[in-house]
């Protein structure tokens, strides 16, 4: 049996190195993620605040996994318009919204949001913004929920217990 050419040594042990240190971000990944979503013994979520700044939110639309970044200054949930046309969420109306880049006119569309932690919320009218970079969760799920911020957490309170 004849020795492998030795660029093909070098290539399978870069190919070896890559795929080793790809799996340890994706593991040190999950622990971040894991960390920073935590269900109490007593039903409450506590999300800590993210190396961004922000709280991000795990959960679901139409059965798609999608992270929510917490937005207690949005009076709604927003999406990317790109998102609500691959989810096939049929537009109802037209809306304008605020932001930070001026004013910009979105669809209206309704989804079932399913949010970590046992949050649900069924036929919200969200609006669908071109250009959004990421999912908001707005005002309009959050003013449902009995919640605190402090210490760089967001805890949630389960519904009928736990304090204000």
């Amino acid at each position: 049996m004849r020795e492998l050419p030795g660029w093909l040594k070098h290539a399978t042990a870069w190919l070896l190195i890559g795929t080793a240190v790809l799996l340890a971000v994706q593991a040190w990944q999950a622990r971040r993620q894991a960390a920073q979503f935590v269900l109490s013994g007593a039903g409450a979520i506590e999300i800590r605040r993210d190396v961004d700044g922000h709280y991000h939110w795990p959960g679901r639309i139409a059965g798609r996994e999608i992270e929510f970044l917490v937005d207690t200054g949005a009076t709604r949930t927003a999406i990317p318009a790109a998102l609500a046309e691959r989810l096939g969420l049929e537009s109802i109306g037209s809306a304008q919204s605020s932001t930070a880049g001026g004013v910009v006119t979105g669809s209206v569309v309704r989804a079932d949001i399913e949010l970590r932690g046992g949050v649900r919320v069924e036929r919200l009218r969200v609006v669908a913004l071109p250009d959004l970079a990421s999912p908001l969760l707005g005002m309009d799920v959050l003013g449902r929920l009995q919640w605190r911020q402090e210490g760089g957490v967001l805890r949630i309170e389960p519904p009928g217990g736990g304090r204000s």
